[in-house]
């Protein structure tokens, strides 16, 4: 057998994992991924890792079914390879480590080998073959690798000689977690977890594992009872670790003090929590645990290592602290609010165009928004007799840690904007909102097509394809055309270039100008027409995603019906005068043709304010929101034709919409295009603005 020979016929995963790959459809691709790299021996660059380590975590069940995690030390070399099947330990647990009374050949014992300064690790499946007064065999029964994610890296010296005699402090056994247990976990960016199989016959174990977790500071939360929350975040789909929580619903946790030596080793139930508002509030967060602790030691300077902090890795870096998350949901209940929001820095993105960056001035967390959602800003210029209300979309990922407008000068408020709002100004607005929107996990490819300053949620849309395919290592293949007049009213497009660097083949970037200065980088010369689609693509299956002036979406609307692309797969945002005449597929037709018919409008009713203030409305007064603004109350709107979304309000009543394309949130109506419904006697409706 060579070091590449796969090992196992049959599926390296028992039902536990096999279950979780099924929820997440990746079952079949990781059984034949699995069936090459899972093997039952340790390929020599395998060996070669362990005989270095200073130190190698062993995850095991003790006699009275708890699992736990042991932090194994010494010096350089503690583990040998005497063969691609074996190992051996040097040395004996801590005193006080519950390792010391489960060493008993045939135990079931996970290892975990994990370099710090390199982010290398692999893991085993091992039992214990031989025990004696110096050292622990370990034979063999699965051995595979594990990629670098959520590693922080570290490098590690020695506080005394790890081989001298040394008697530590005693060992400290609780059942309940202190203020210094609760401090280590809390500001731990690491821990090591024990998790097992049972053989489907009640208790009895018939694998365990030790597995490593990271994350910012901060990344584990304790509650008040003692339960600490866990997200989980992308891996490597294996679900070893989540799959035995399903098959044997009990962990072992070890948090290691890297500066003191200090080892906290806990044991307790878990349970898994697949979906929820607390898991889509924490950034890369695909699920969460829960573990409740039923007792623990503490292990003082148990280990002679001590480690310096070297750099985050990449992928924690995309991830969310509890901090952040639990002010996310506080922040989700004031939705419909407006809110004050403070303008970090100010950015210009060409001679048109400036950005904006904002962040939360009331010390809530920012709602995290979708990939071309906008914000409704209200602003009161110093001239204006009452404050402004405006949409502007927003050009940042939902993983950027602030909001960005990107704002053309074209009105008053635009004006207003770029002439004088700066750094440390406060300004207001809604949580985002609108369906124009775009999803990084979807297979289909996505082509952007964009004209000036249609390309803020074009640059939502690559920076959220680009970041969530580093974070979930699978990035949706996109397109993105831009068309602008020249390179200085062009922006983003040193921005556009780094993107698609960092995402290699699966993004491209086209820059299209109509009258190029002659020094300008571009592409193409002249506009977005059906040449430039048929050289660029090949015009399978794509979702086409359109923004810009509204004689820009309409020919690019009516380009892509004459290449043969449905109507459904043509989205567009609608800002002002921007909606697109459609022609819709026949099936479509049908299905409009089809839908339930709206309720009769009233002809009169009293609109109550949030103020208390009531108001006679009749049908000659129009829409909501065209009766509002009559009366000098500002309210929120965007495309003022049912297509955005960003005119949504809570009412108390019943209304009839005309002709609504977007959604409506439950107990909201779109003040654009909404009216009192009729009902029996006087109708009354109360708008909460």
């Amino acid at each position: 057998m060579t070091n590449s020979d796969p090992a196992f016929d049959a599926s390296p995963f028992h039902a536990g994992e096999l279950a979780l790959q099924d929820r997440v459809g990746v079952r079949e691709r990781m059984d034949r991924f699995a069936r090459k790299v899972v093997r039952d021996f340790m390929p020599d660059q395998h060996r070669e890792l362990y005989e270095k380590l200073p130190f190698v975590v062993l995850g095991f069940v003790d006699d009275e079914g708890s699992p736990w995690a042991s932090f194994w030390s010494g010096a350089a070399g503690v583990v040998h390879t005497p063969d691609a099947r074996s190992l051996r330990l040097r040395g004996r647990p801590v005193a006080g480590d519950p390792l010391g009374h489960a060493l008993r050949v045939g135990r079931a014992v996970g290892l975990l080998g994990l370099e710090p300064a390199t982010r290398r690790r692999n893991r085993l499946t091992t039992h214990i073959a031989a025990v004696d007064d110096a050292s622990v065999v370990l034979a063999v029964d699965q051995a595979f690798g594990n990629c670098p994610q959520y590693i922080q890296t570290r490098v590690f010296r020695y506080a005394r000689d790890p081989e001298a005699a040394f008697e530590a402090p005693a060992p400290q056994a609780f059942t309940k977690l202190d203020e210094r247990a609760r401090k280590l976990i809390s500001e731990s960016d690491t821990f090591f977890v024990a998790s097992a199989a049972s053989a489907g016959d009640g208790d009895r174990i018939h694998g365990a594992d030790a597995s490593h977790r990271g994350g910012k500071k901060g990344f584990v939360r304790i509650d008040e009872d003692g339960t600490l929350v866990v997200p989980d975040f992308i891996g490597n789909f294996h679900f070893n670790t989540l799959g035995n929580f399903l098959a044997y619903p009990r962990a072992g946790l070890t948090f290691v003090d890297f500066e003191t030596g200090e080892v906290l080793m806990l044991t307790g139930a878990v349970d898994i929590d697949n979906d929820g508002p607390e898991v889509a509030a924490f950034t890369g967060a695909e699920r969460l645990w829960r573990f409740r602790p039923s007792h623990g030691v503490r292990l003082l300077d148990a280990t002679a290592l001590r480690f310096s902090f070297g750099e985050w890795s990449p992928n924690t870096e995309l991830t969310s602290t509890w901090t952040t998350a639990l002010a996310v949901l506080e922040s989700e209940r004031k939705r419909e609010q407006w809110r004050p929001y403070r303008v970090l820095r100010v950015v210009d993105e060409s001679t048109l165009i400036r950005s904006f960056h904002l962040e939360p001035a009331d010390g809530l967390g920012m709602v995290r928004h979708e990939a071309g959602q906008h914000l409704v800003l209200r602003v009161k210029p110093p001239e204006a007799s009452a404050p402004a209300i405006r949409a502007y979309t927003l050009s940042s990922a939902p993983s950027d840690p602030y909001y960005r407008i990107s704002v053309k000068r074209d009105g008053t408020v635009s004006s207003f904007l770029h002439d004088q709002v700066r750094a440390g100004d406060v300004i207001e607005a809604l949580a985002p909102r609108g369906q124009f929107v775009f999803d990084a996990s979807e297979r289909r490819p996505a082509v952007l097509l964009s004209g000036g300053v249609g390309i803020t949620p074009m640059m939502a849309m690559l920076r959220h394809a680009v970041i969530e395919g580093k974070r979930t290592r699978r990035t949706r293949p996109t397109t993105f055309i831009h068309a602008a007049v020249d390179a200085a009213t062009r922006p983003f497009l040193a921005e556009a270039r780094r993107l698609e660097e960092l995402a290699g083949d699966a993004v491209r970037v086209v820059s299209c100008l109509t009258r190029p200065a002659p020094n300008d980088a571009y592409d193409y010369e002249g506009r977005i027409d059906a040449d430039v689609l048929r050289e660029l693509l090949a015009l399978d299956d794509y979702d086409f995603f359109v923004c810009g002036p509204a004689s820009f979406m309409q020919a690019m609307y009516d380009v892509l019906r004459s290449l043969g692309v449905r109507d459904a797969r043509i989205l567009s945002e609608a800002f002002g005068p921007s909606a697109i005449e459609r022609r819709h597929d026949e099936l479509a037709t049908s299905a409009q043709a089809a839908a339930i018919p709206s309720p009769p409008e009233a002809s009169e009713a009293i609109i109550e304010l949030a103020s208390g203030v009531e108001l006679a409305w009749t049908a000659n007064d129009g829409t909501l929101l065209e009766f509002v603004e009559a009366h000098g109350v500002a309210a929120p709107y965007g495309c003022r034709g049912g297509a955005c979304g960003s005119c949504a309000v809570r009412v108390e009543g019943e209304v009839v919409h005309r002709n609504v394309s977007a959604s409506i949130p439950a107990g909201c109506a779109l003040l654009c295009r909404a009216v009192p419904a009729a009902g029996e006697g006087q109708v009354r409706l109360r708008v909460l603005l």
